[in-house]
């Protein structure tokens, strides 16, 4: 495998001015491709009396949104590297737009399916990976802080839609409340508009300071693989075979599956999305199950997103501080493995006291990792390849996101007990935390010694220069 890729983009990022207002921007965009799907659960039960289906049924709506918005990662990383961030925005919101509207007229659940589900899901797609990747070409030294700040949309919109949902459903139905919905979703068009492409003439050099910030810069240009320029010429067939994969390599970048650190990182995930969601599925049902009242069991969930609101940021400035954005990773494996054994002492959690603990600590747990999440895997390889690995990323999460909820409601139903579901969800968690402290510092260990590779040849390569 190639060692990390270098973040040098041609250019330096102006880490501020604009890129305020592209925060701001990736903030409501964000903010709505996690919110909107947890918080469309108000409906469910209207819906679900509507229609007469089971509990199963209404809740398989959340899980087809979510695991379209993952699936449509891939599409939207290829339009976002041919059209830029703005226009695929702008399409996104008004493919939720249509959707919420259309689900309005549904006569049955499968309409809703379709509607909600897969094409509101890809609208979300593609408002969610334009709004990371524009993020990495506006900054570098302060692209922790940047990321916590946009990725801090997802608690503070939930915050807000869950009361607005349940205002609008007492004063409209879910059909009028779905259309408004549609009206509301088109700030995303808005948030796209923002999502102005970077000037890059204005900083022509490229930033010098990047290897001290990022660990993914530990490559240097003469490290470069050398798939991509070949010392040799090569037949005419080999180079067509070349050409047609440097047309492909526009669109999504399929050679990140030989990247050490993408390969790192895209296994634990895998493993950890199991586990992501269903926890906070299933926090308020849990309490319910312990007698607690519905108001009181919904409450546990404001408090998760408050918790959650302010730690992302505050997880940005501490991701952006010199003693930690270097090894950044080992950051991200600690709020894994923290989730983990929030997860594994929950069951210990006695009353409704305990249950209020819990949703403190986890609201802590999960905003540090959401924080870090997809910042981590810009750091691993680079602004510029970033777009096409989220992509590849999220096609292949969207198996667990969709499953993983389901496989812990099945255990609760096995066992008659919410706290053998939070034990499968620890695991989840804290082995992926344990599998990233170990191969990260394989991954840090092998990058210094190509870094003095590297080093070591160009020493050498000037000493015969100068011999000459």
């Amino acid at each position: 495998m190639p060692p990390a890729a270098v973040t040098n983009l041609g250019y330096k990022p102006p880490d501020g001015g604009w890129g305020w207002a592209v925060v701001f921007a990736a903030f409501i965009s964000i903010g709505f491709s996690y919110a909107f799907p947890k918080s469309l659960t108000i409906y469910f039960k209207e819906i679900q009396e509507y229609f007469s289906v089971s509990y199963s049924e209404i809740a398989w709506l959340s899980s087809v949104m979510l695991a379209s918005m993952y699936a449509g990662g891939p599409i939207s990383s290829i339009l976002v590297n041919r059209y830029g961030s703005r226009p695929v925005v702008m399409v996104g919101g008004l493919m939720v737009s249509a959707a919420m509207v259309l689900s309005s007229f549904g006569t049955t659940i499968m309409h809703l399916y379709l509607c909600v589900g897969v094409i509101g899901g890809f609208g979300l797609a593609f408002n969610l990976q334009p709004a990371l990747t524009i993020i990495g070409t506006y900054f570098q030294v302060k692209r922790p802080l940047a990321n916590g700040l946009a990725m801090t949309g997802s608690p503070v919109v939930l915050f807000t839609l869950a009361p607005l949902n349940q205002f609008l459903l007492d004063s409209f139905g879910w059909r009028g409340s779905f259309l408004i919905l549609g009206s509301i979703v088109l700030n995303c068009c808005v948030a796209g508009a923002l999502m102005r492409p970077v000037n890059k003439l204005s900083h022509p050099e490229p930033d010098n300071d990047s290897e001290k910030y990022n660990g993914a810069a530990a490559e240097g240009a003469a490290t470069e693989d050398s798939s991509t320029q070949p010392a040799d010429p090569a037949p005419e067939e080999g180079q067509k075979e070349r050409n047609g994969q440097s047309q492909a390599s526009k669109f999504i970048d399929l050679s990140l599956f030989r990247h050490r650190g993408f390969v790192i990182y895209l296994t634990g995930n895998v493993v950890m999305f199991f586990a992501f969601f269903a926890p906070v599925v299933f926090l308020a049902p849990y309490a319910k199950h312990q007698g607690t009242d519905e108001y009181s069991a919904a409450f546990l969930l404001s408090i998760f997103a408050l918790v959650d609101m302010f730690i992302r940021p505050i997880t940005g400035l501490l991701g952006n501080h010199r003693w930690i954005r270097p090894k950044i990773q080992y950051f991200f494996s600690f709020a894994v493995s923290y989730n983990g054994v929030c997860h594994l002492l929950c069951p210990l959690a006695s009353g409704y006291e305990g249950l209020v603990v819990y949703a403190v600590f986890f609201g802590l747990a999960f905003g540090m990792l959401s924080a870090l999440l997809f910042e981590v895997l810009m750091d691993l390889v680079g602004a510029h390849r970033f777009s096409s690995a989220v992509g590849l990323v999220t096609i292949i999460e969207c198996g667990p996101v969709l499953l993983g909820p389901p496989i812990a409601g099945a255990l609760v139903d096995i066992f008659g007990d919410y706290k053998y579901m939070y034990y499968e969800c620890g695991i989840l968690m804290l082995v992926p935390g344990i599998f990233f402290f170990i191969m990260h510092y394989y991954n840090y260990k092998k990058l210094d010694e190509e870094r003095r590779q590297s080093k070591t040849g160009e020493m050498g390569t000037s000493e015969e220069m100068t011999d000459q």
